[in-house]
């Protein structure tokens, strides 16, 4: 039986710079394709290489960091309890940040919930909201660890002191 394969658009070592763990050095496994289109991803979805989920590790080991962020595009669409359980046999502490409108896998060790619409996910470890104005009211009572406002920079500028301000 062959193995599953991944749409990998890359595999990058950096600083976490947004969230609870801003600050955390950290390996990104940002994954091709998503469910949504938002106007402010930064995510080129038609670059993708095919991997299998020993590749993914073989190459996150490469790094210092012992910390991953899976993100996108959406993770939720490809990762798997199988794929993760790949990453924690390495020494891996694993992040998804995704938009919450799929089941995830029950052995991640931090949900980073960013919604865009209509969600599945009913907690997070944490709720991070990409600010563009709109009414916070119906997420004050999810339940999470911590809440963060993130700006939106866009093509069309920057609203960091609207989100300060806030």
């Amino acid at each position: 039986m062959e193995a599953m394969r991944f749409k990998v658009n890359e595999i990058f070592y950096s600083v976490q710079g947004e969230g609870h763990h801003a600050g955390t050095a950290a390996v990104f496994v940002r994954f091709s394709g998503c469910n949504l289109r938002c106007s402010f991803c930064d995510t080129a979805h038609e670059n993708r290489t095919m991997m299998s989920g020993d590749e993914i590790v073989e190459q996150m080991s490469r790094f210092e960091a012992r910390h991953v962020v899976l993100t996108g595009g959406e993770p939720s669409l490809q990762v798997t309890w199988e794929l993760v359980d790949k990453m924690h046999r390495a020494g891996f502490y694993v992040q998804i940040e995704t938009n919450g409108t799929r089941l995830l896998p029950g052995n991640i060790d931090w949900v980073t919930f960013s919604p865009k619409e209509k969600h599945v996910l009913t907690s997070a470890n944490e709720l991070k909201i990409v600010y563009m104005g709109q009414d916070l009211a119906p997420w004050s009572d999810f339940p999470c660890m911590y809440r963060c406002l993130q700006p939106c920079a866009t093509a069309g500028g920057d609203n960091t002191a609207q989100v300060v301000e806030y």
